[in-house]
């Protein structure tokens, strides 16, 4: 049996963790899948920073509006009802607490919630701020979704982060290829493991004392 899911498998299980009626930010790269796996029986309403509220699922072939797009510019749809607003509108949204839930992407995420998904600091890297700054702040709860590891193995979750912040103390719960992992008082602990996955495993993984 497989220690990891797929990127679309994992989206599907944190689309099945948003409650309805929420208003939900989801990050550019990997979280933009989650809505492609929001039930249709659950109003649940996504907002992306530029200026979009009531965003739909990625578009069908040949359906593509090129000026319906997300923060990412990637192209996607709008739901019946939807509203446009201007993007300061939607930074306050975000900066003023009106969002339930936001998924983001991370380099890594300390046992204390503490987020870095800007930069890792490295000589010639690009800065990648965006919205990431005001959502980890503003959102009430901060899912992260991303590979338990890094390309060269190392574990993306962390004593403590070595990279520039985005948030301090943000983070709920970490949804990565390996396992499902809450942030509490005490440190990371394993919410669900998947395949071949145990909490020794894991703490393996990781270097860390898992509960």
């Amino acid at each position: 049996m497989s220690t990891r899911i797929s990127r679309d498998e994992l989206a599907a299980r944190i689309a099945a963790d948003i409650p309805e009626g929420a208003f939900v930010n989801l990050g550019i790269g990997a979280p933009t899948l989650v809505a492609n796996y929001l039930p249709d029986d659950l109003e649940i309403i996504l907002h992306t920073e530029n200026g979009l509220l009531g965003m739909g699922g990625a578009p069908a072939d040949g359906q593509v509006d090129p000026d319906l797009i997300n923060a990412g510019k990637q192209a996607v749809t709008a739901v019946a009802g939807a509203a446009y607003f201007h993007h300061a509108d939607s930074f306050a949204m975000m900066r003023g607490g009106h969002l339930d839930v936001c998924v983001l992407g991370a380099f890594q995420v300390a046992q204390n919630g503490d987020l870095a998904n800007w930069s890792t600091g490295a000589p010639g890297a690009i800065p990648a701020v965006g919205g990431a700054m005001d959502l980890a702040i503003g959102a009430k709860d901060v899912y992260v979704m991303t590979d338990l590891l890094a390309k060269d193995g190392s574990s993306k979750l962390v004593a403590e982060c070595t990279y520039p912040l985005t948030g301090v103390g943000c983070v709920s719960r970490v949804y990565t290829d390996h396992a499902v992992f809450d942030v509490t008082p005490d440190g990371f602990r394993v919410r669900e493991a998947f395949g071949e996955n145990t909490v020794e495993s894991l703490s393996e993984l990781t270097g860390l004392e898992l509960r």
